[in-house]
Order: structure tokens, then sequence, then C-alpha cells
């Protein structure tokens, strides 16, 4: 909460948290209230979206870490380890080298992110006989370094005026033109998603054991990793859409969470749901004040993840489950 009045507050044009609260009361019960006019632009249309969506992509990316990590039993996934990220990138570019409008764009970066992951796991079925979770992060990595061979080529044939800054900004991540259409486009997508994992919480507990163990245990291991990676496929790939690609929450606040509540996956996921809210409003607080130019969120995100997921190798003590 107190992060979020932060965020509304601080910026170009401060907004005092009085000022806040009789605007939002204004606007509740239609009272008139004699403020300036660009203060109702301010926090409805420019911070407003900004904070809104800051907290659903933070959420959704750290939940769809946590799944990730419990489901491979890998403390180095992340949600777009089987290629999420890299298709959506390839289709945010596609998009803005064909001069398509943000609809387009968004639309054409949701499908091939999806479309991404499905190729990667229909490589993991063809190969029934193998590891199926060490064919999937291998099937992920191929398939993003072909997706990230295409975005380089894509940038290479792009205009160098137009096109070719509009789609590193974007590669970049940031929330500076969100609106809150954009914020109610990606909330089906994410509540579809969460749904299932909530569900299949004590599902995923069990499948941080070995495949063995939890065949014995009596859950069908084949369908619930097909479902959980879809659910987990379908958050980041909304959130990814509209936020470009910002990398290390779902890497980070995983772990930060299970220090803090874990490994019980339904204390877990409410926690790390949190703590990736609060953590992307902080850093897009950041991005926005701390100098002349925004600084993009993909940039800020690995400039703080980096050496703050080293404390957290650092200070653990019970390994990440």
């Amino acid at each position: 909460m107190i992060l979020v009045l932060v965020a509304f507050s601080v910026g170009r044009y401060p907004v005092s948290p009085a000022q806040l609260f009789a605007l939002l009361w204004a606007k509740l019960t239609g009272a008139s209230i004699a403020a300036p006019p660009p203060l109702e632009t301010v926090v409805f249309r420019v911070r407003g979206p900004r904070v809104l969506a800051a907290i659903a992509i933070g959420a959704t990316l750290a939940a769809s870490g946590s799944a990730y990590q419990g489901l491979f039993r890998n403390p180095l996934v992340s949600p777009d380890i089987l290629g999420v990220s890299s298709g959506a990138a390839l289709g945010a570019t596609l998009g803005i080298y064909l001069s398509w409008g943000v609809p387009g764009i968004q639309g054409l970066a949701f499908a091939l992110g999806l479309g991404a992951v499905a190729v990667v796991y229909a490589i993991a079925a063809s190969l029934p006989r193998l590891d199926p979770l060490l064919v999937l992060v291998l099937a992920g990595i191929v398939i993003g370094t072909m997706l990230g061979a295409c975005i380089s080529l894509l940038k290479y044939l792009a205009d160098p005026y137009n096109q070719l800054p509009a789609i590193t900004f974007w590669l970049l991540g940031s929330l500076s033109a969100i609106t809150f259409g954009d914020v109610v486009s990606i909330l089906p997508g994410v509540l579809v998603g969460l749904v299932p994992l909530w569900l299949l919480r004590w599902r995923l507990n069990v499948m941080t054991l070995s495949e063995e163990e939890a065949l014995t245990l009596g859950v069908d291991t084949r369908r619930v990793r097909l479902t959980v990676i879809a659910a987990a496929t379908l958050m980041t790939a909304a959130a990814v859409s509209v936020s470009g690609v910002i990398g290390w929450i779902g890497l980070l606040i995983p772990h930060f969470a299970r220090l803090l509540v874990g490994p019980d996956f339904s204390r877990l996921l409410p926690a790390a749901m949190l703590l990736g809210a609060a953590y992307l409003v902080a850093v897009d607080t950041l991005a926005r004040t701390i100098a002349p130019l925004e600084i993009p969120l993909g940039v800020l995100t690995a400039f703080i993840g980096a050496p703050f997921f080293i404390w957290l190798l650092a200070v653990s003590r019970r390994g990440w489950q």
C-alpha cells in the first residue's frame, strides 16, 4: 500500500496523499473538488494505468516463475525458459516491422508467445523415451535461440529511423505507454491461467519430488505438467504482450518468497504474487524518477536483480526447496 501511494505521489508532477485521496473520494461519490486540471489527468490517465499494470504484471510473472521452478525442480528456471518471451518478442517485432497498430502488435506478441511454447511441448512429446523435463528445457533453449535469430534479422531489415528504435524500446520493456485498456486486456489470460495453478497447488507440491515418487503418490504427472505449463505460459504471454520483456521477476521473486514462507505452494503462490507486484511497482517508480530520461524496466530489473539474487543465495540456508 505504501509503495502504491509513493508511486502515485512522486514524479515530475507531485501529488500529495491528501490530494490523491480527495480525488479518489470525489470520483467514487461524485462530489466536486477544487483540484488543478492536470491532477486528474496525471492520476487517472498516466500513473493509474502504470501502477495497476505493474501490480498485475509483477504478480503474474512471479506466479509463473514459482510454478515453473516447482514443476522443473530447478532454481534457475524462469517464465521464459520455454520460449514464451522470445515468441512474444518476435511477434511484437514482426508487428512493428509490418507497421501494425498497437492492438495488432500486442495480439501477435500474445499469439507467438503461446505458439513458441506449443512447439517446444510438441518436440518434447515426440521424444517420449527421454526425460520430459530435460527435453522441455533443451527444446526451449533451441527454439528461443532460433526466435532470437529471427528477431535479429528483422532488426537488421527494419527502418533504422522509425522501426528499429520502436523495436529496441519494446524489447527493453516499459510501462510508459500503458493504458487502462491494456490492463483490462491481460486480465482474462491472467485469471484463466491463475485458477488452475491454485487448484493444483497440492499436486504441485508433489511434483517437486521425483517423477517416480509423484507417480507412486497417485499424481498424473503428464497431465499436471501440461496443465501447469499451459496456465503459466498463458499468464506470461498476456503480461509480456503489453509490457515487453521484463526479466528477473520470475526468477528472483519466487526465491525470496520461498525464503520467507517455505516451499508449500499454497503459501508460496500468494506470497510470490504480493512480492512480485510490490517489486515491479517499486522498480517502475524508480525507472521514471531517478533520471531525466526514463530507464527501461528490463535494464533496471537486471541491475537490481543480479546482486540481490547473489545475496539471496548467500543468506539462504534451506536451499531452493
